[in-house]
């Protein structure tokens, strides 16, 4: 029994078992190479989530933030509009406020928080949230933003909050 065994493999030829050892070489080479690409591909995603994490770990933070920027904002616009003969301490504090607001919008933006102004720009559904529709006013295209409640927010260009806004209807009145 052990000769039947034996005597296949003493049929092969040199050529035989040279054909199968390289297709054998071509096989492992095929499945280290799937292995290298996979890897590559694990750590090019790794390293994109990472960023993404960096990126964007500050988001519920921005969020807040960005809630206090736009109560600044509200602050300011509820103040009476500026007067000749108003008290120097009212022009003063408005302006303190305006210099605050300034200050604030500039330490957001170097942190990648952004705010997009809508009035006058197309209805943007990835920016805007529409909160109402209106007849367009004369000259205004259909679909433009006529006013914006707020404006939209984004973080590293991503939205954070979008802004609510009066959308021109199809048809005027």
């Amino acid at each position: 029994m052990a000769q039947d065994n034996a005597a296949p493999a003493a049929e092969t030829t040199p050529e035989e078992r040279v054909a199968a050892l390289e297709a054998e070489v071509a096989q492992f080479r095929e499945r280290w190479l799937r292995a290298e690409a996979e890897m590559q591909n694990l750590r090019t995603r790794t390293q994109r989530e990472v960023a993404d994490a960096r990126q964007y770990a500050i988001q519920k933070f921005a969020g807040d933030v960005v809630e206090a920027a736009q109560n600044l904002r509200r602050g300011l616009d509820a103040l009476p509009a500026q007067a000749a003969d108003e008290p120097a301490i009212v022009t003063k504090l408005r302006e303190g406020f305006e210099g605050v607001e300034r200050s604030f919008l500039g330490v957001l933006e170097r942190n990648g928080i952004a705010r997009k102004e809508a009035q006058g720009q197309p209805f943007d559904p990835e920016f805007h949230q529409a909160m109402a529709e209106q007849p367009a006013p004369e000259g205004v295209a259909p679909g433009t933003v006529i006013q914006a409640w707020t404006p939209a927010w984004t973080l590293n260009g991503r939205l954070l909050k979008p802004a609510m806004v009066v959308v021109a209807a199809g048809g005027a009145g």
